[in-house]
């Protein structure tokens, strides 16, 4: 339903042959645009050659707006996104030696690889003291081992961090590249008159600033998805225009009696509600899990997918939000879990002064209701099932 193909399309085994032909075409367009070159590579450190940072900004924009706008249009699911862990000890020390081995070597580790592709010396040098520095870390990681995962923050986003959305996250990020760009080709102009900046069309450059400035805005303007889509599925007004067909709670009784295989049950209560009190095969998943991929086999099935909330309000933005993120055959319980229990599950026996009605639905629900409760016991205090999303795990080591 959503990207990215892994690992759904493309299996583990072909993501390394894929994975190994990316890297192939990355690394020949870094070799193309000088990187192999230790001069232009240290030319950062010292103003007369930012190409690295434009290229490190370029590339940390493009990725960004193209993640945030397919997160938009729900082409890609970012629950799926592998976000390394961050260790503030080992992120400050390894930076540190990165950085000091950039000046003196002259390469990153993905550029000397590079480099040394083509014949460089001091690239394959290089490679080799990151090999060596590789195994020296190894053995040493039983003695560093509390200060390299000191400080641990988890895989937080800087959108969480700063409790911002991601478009305005985004637009700063987008103010900060041009800014950068701008104050770099001044250095670079004054340093090195005859470096890649003085080449610079001025015209294009302003309106490409101007543009991805804009497309800034737009996307901080934009709510995120998931705020977007929620709001819409809770509006009275939207589904008065698009009401969700509804599953009374007789009709729910019968086919859990009699155990209909076309029939899916979905609890979006809390997983504390649903452990305490819940229906015979209901299966528990929140409202926020449902932009995960975690429970896409379930909600994308074939079945008839009864949405059970707390109430009928919970249950009809649960089964609205489903329709809108493209799910068939999507139901609401009437009346919700709470309607189910006061209709069916305390059912009395009639009385005289009992109101008057279809006496053969008075007598089903009597008759389901200790049925329908030995069934709850049966199923005990039953715990929700966890499924760990599957995360697309990679990086870049330029």
């Amino acid at each position: 339903m959503m990207g990215p193909f892994v690992p759904d399309v493309i299996s583990d085994e072909l993501n390394l042959i894929v994975g190994l032909l990316i890297g192939v075409a990355f690394g020949f367009v870094l070799e193309q645009a000088g990187f192999s070159s230790s001069r232009k590579l240290t030319g950062l450190f010292y103003g007369t050659d930012f190409t690295v940072l434009r290229v490190f900004f370029t590339a940390g924009i493009t990725a960004m707006c193209g993640i945030t706008m397919l997160s938009q249009v729900g082409l890609l699911d970012t629950h799926v996104i592998y976000i390394h862990p961050t260790f503030i000890y080992a992120a400050l020390i390894g930076g540190g030696i990165m950085g000091v081995g950039f000046v003196v070597g002259g390469y990153c580790p993905g550029t000397s690889f590079c480099g040394a592709a083509i014949g460089k010396i001091d690239a394959a040098v290089f490679v080799l003291g990151g090999i060596l520095g590789v195994f020296l870390f190894g053995e040493a990681y039983p003695w560093i081992e509390p200060y390299y995962l000191g400080a641990a923050l988890g895989d937080p986003t800087a959108d969480k961090l700063l409790h911002m959305t991601p478009g305005i996250v985004g637009l700063g990020m987008i103010v900060i590249a041009v800014s950068a760009f701008i104050a770099t080709s001044m250095i670079e102009k004054k340093i090195n008159p005859q470096g890649p900046a003085s080449e610079f069309p001025r015209t294009l450059h302003i309106a490409a600033a101007a543009g991805t400035i804009a497309l800034g805005f737009v996307l901080a303007i934009l709510p995120p998805r998931e705020q977007r889509l929620m709001t819409l599925a809770n509006d009275e007004a939207y589904h008065a225009a698009h009401p969700i067909p509804q599953m009374s709670a007789d009709e729910l009784a019968f086919r859990i009696l009699d155990k209909d295989p076309l029939v899916q049950l979905i609890d979006v209560r809390s997983p504390t509600a649903y452990e305490k009190v819940g229906l015979p095969g209901a299966t528990n998943i929140p409202v926020e899990q449902f932009f995960g991929r975690q429970w896409h086999d379930v909600l994308g099935s074939r079945k008839r997918k009864v949405f059970i909330g707390e109430d009928q309000q919970a249950s009809i933005a649960a089964a609205g939000l489903a329709s809108l993120l493209g799910y068939k055959e999507v139901y609401a319980l009437e009346g919700g879990l709470s309607g189910f229990e006061a209709t069916i599950l305390n059912a009395q026996p009639a009385t005289g002064d009992s109101p008057k009605g279809n006496a053969e639905t008075h007598e089903f629900r009597v008759a389901a209701a200790p049925r329908l409760m030995a069934m709850i016991k049966e199923r005990g205090q039953t715990k929700p099932v966890a499924r760990p999303v599957k995360k697309v795990v990679g990086g870049c080591g330029v």
